[in-house]
């Protein structure tokens, strides 16, 4: 059985308020579209590096998150080309900054 899915601006700042409650930095970069927008989260480490979750889900229907970047991060340059090319592709997108030095999500996540 599939989990219900939530209106995209409730997940975005559950995220968000779940990424500050441990005091790490998470911000909002780009209000997409509320009820059904998808949403780029951009963990970012040190040195300018950062890794890009997308949503996804799993093949039962479960919510999970996909490096969308690939699994090397990327610097802050071409972290910013990749989120310009999703933002022409799908303009509804949600784009979350959130502080992750081990480039780990610091919200419950199934990472595929």
């Amino acid at each position: 059985m599939t989990t219900p899915r939530l209106r995209s601006d409730i997940v975005a700042r559950a995220l968000l308020r779940q990424c500050g409650q441990d005091g790490r930095s998470a911000m909002l970069l780009k209000r997409g579209d509320a009820d059904a927008g998808g949403i780029l989260v951009v963990l970012l480490g040190r040195e300018d590096k950062a890794v890009v979750l997308s949503q996804t889900r799993t093949a039962a229907g479960d919510a999970a998150w996909l490096k969308s970047s690939g699994d090397t991060p990327l610097s802050a340059e071409k972290t910013q080309t990749y989120l310009d090319r999703q933002l022409r592709y799908d303009p509804d997108l949600w784009v979350l900054e959130v502080e992750a030095p081990d480039f780990r999500p610091p919200f419950e996540a199934t990472l595929l």
